[in-house]
């Protein structure tokens, strides 16, 4: 799925599909999260949606769709955890495993820049009886940075967004790092041009 099969039904049903897009794509569903919010960004730059409202409703959808993840490892973990390895899904089951035994709380921060990785991390911190405060500040938090990130990236460069999506799956958080920056480097370059065309005037 991609912006052209999303786009009619935000149109037809705004907020909501955003927030069930999201929420789908968190729990696993094969629904680019990186897609779904910059489409949000991208139809807020078009008028199609408010700004604020459209991020807000972005957010809500990635943290009920945490949540969620959380809850069903909690009450269905061994279940969960067996039919993720039938579904060849083995080899990230380890290494969001691995990520977690190496950083602890801080993986929560990290793991969400991994597709694939993020789905299964709530799962597994819901079985191993991570209380729900501790995993909602730390996954809560990279969440509102993520969704933040990528909802920006759609207003400025929506029409890219396969190209920064696919770049964002094959390089992790190493293409979190590099985009921040070029967004850092091109915010100061705007600033500088406005004031040297406030000079000019």
């Amino acid at each position: 799925m991609d912006f052209n099969d999303l786009l009619p039904y935000i149109e037809s049903y705004g907020y909501i599909a955003l927030f069930f897009c999201l929420w789908l794509g968190i729990v696993g569903a094969p629904i680019p999260d990186e897609i779904v919010v910059m489409s949000g960004g991208f139809v807020s730059s078009l008028d199609i949606l408010q700004i604020i409202p459209a991020f807000v409703v972005t957010y809500l959808g990635v943290v009920s769709g945490l949540s969620l993840g959380y809850v069903l490892g909690k009450l269905f973990g061994t279940k969960i955890l067996n039919k993720l390895i039938r579904k060849k899904k083995n080899k990230y089951f380890e290494a969001s495993r691995k990520l977690i035994l190496k950083y602890g709380n801080r993986a929560l921060i990290f793991s969400y820049f991994f597709p694939v990785v993020r789905h299964i991390v709530p799962y597994i911190v819901g079985i191993n009886g991570m209380p729900f405060k501790t995993y909602a500040l730390y996954s809560y938090t990279a969440g509102f940075f993520w969704t933040l990130l990528y909802f920006i990236l759609g207003i400025f460069f929506g029409q890219h967004m396969k190209v920064i999506a696919a770049f964002a799956t094959k390089y992790g958080i190493v293409a979190a790092i590099i985009i921040v920056i070029l967004l850092i480097i091109l915010y100061f370059y705007r600033k500088w041009k406005t004031k040297l065309l406030l000079k000019d005037e």
